[in-house]
Order: structure tokens, then C-alpha cells, then sequence
């Protein structure tokens, strides 16, 4: 897996188009502050080793909210960061553990669409730890 982590002191989003037949059909726009905005990937080699992938994106964002003290999250699939894509019903179930494992710890989470394409604005942080990269 493969994070992209941004602190967002605002961010919005809007469907634009679905890519995956498999899932419902939506027309959502949204928007959060003061976040951590997670742009994730989850690859074909996670498949193997579930149960340390998601420990280590749960370690990995509540460091980074911790670093902003923000329990507020914004969850983007972006299956660009990487040629080895995972199933898409495995990536839903990594990311609905991680979700259960975060709503858990008080976090707020919204989340973009999955299967969808969408627009989106986004106002990242200047720090240093605005902006992380993480291969898990």
C-alpha cells in the first residue's frame, strides 16, 4: 500500500464520474476542515499481509493527526500511486477495517466516493509534515 498524506486546512470534493459498474450510483459533494486528507493504494502484494498493512496505515494517519491535532479525516482512493493494483473488494475491505478501526478512536471520517472519479480542491499546509509519503 501506498499513502499519500496531506494536513488540509480545507478540503472539497465533488463526484464527477463513476468508474466502477459495481457500485451504486451517487451525486455527492463534501467538504472538511482542518484534516488529514489520505490519498491511499492499495496493491496486489497487500493481499498477503492484510493484518500489518492496516496496523500500519492506523499508526501511520494517527501519527500525522496527532502532529496536527485534528481527529478529522478525509479517506480518497488514488490508484495512482503505483502499476500493482489490488481487487477492488479487497481495497474496500482494508479500508472499511481501517474506517471501523478510526471511527473507533473518535476520528471524524468522510470519504470520497469509491469507484468514482472526482473533482476536488484542496489547501495544503506549507509545514514540512503537510505533505507525507508512505509506502506500508
Amino acid at each position: 500500500m501506498k499513502i499519500l498524506m496531506f494536513y488540509a486546512p480545507s478540503f472539497w470534493f465533488k463526484t464527477y464520474e463513476r468508474v466502477l459498474e459495481s457500485v451504486p450510483d451517487q451525486n455527492r459533494e463534501d467538504s472538511a476542515e482542518n484534516a488529514i486528507v489520505v490519498f491511499y493504494h492499495v496493491e496486489a502484494g497487500d493481499t498477503g499481509r492484510k493484518n500489518a498493512v492496516l496496523t500500519k496505515l492506523i499508526k501511520n494517519i494517527k501519527w500525522l493527526a496527532g502532529k496536527f491535532n485534528t481527529k478529522t479525516l478525509v479517506l480518497h482512493s488514488f490508484n495512482h500511486l503505483s502499476v500493482s493494483k489490488a481487487p477492488a473488494e479487497f481495497s474496500r475491505e482494508l479500508i472499511e477495517g481501517a474506517k471501523a478501526r478510526l471511527l473507533n478512536s473518535q476520528f471524524t471520517i468522510t470519504e470520497t466516493p469509491f469507484g468514482y472519479l472526482n473533482e476536488w480542491k484542496i489547501h495544503v499546509a506549507g509545514e514540512s509534515l503537510g505533505k507525507v509519503f508512505k509506502e506500508l
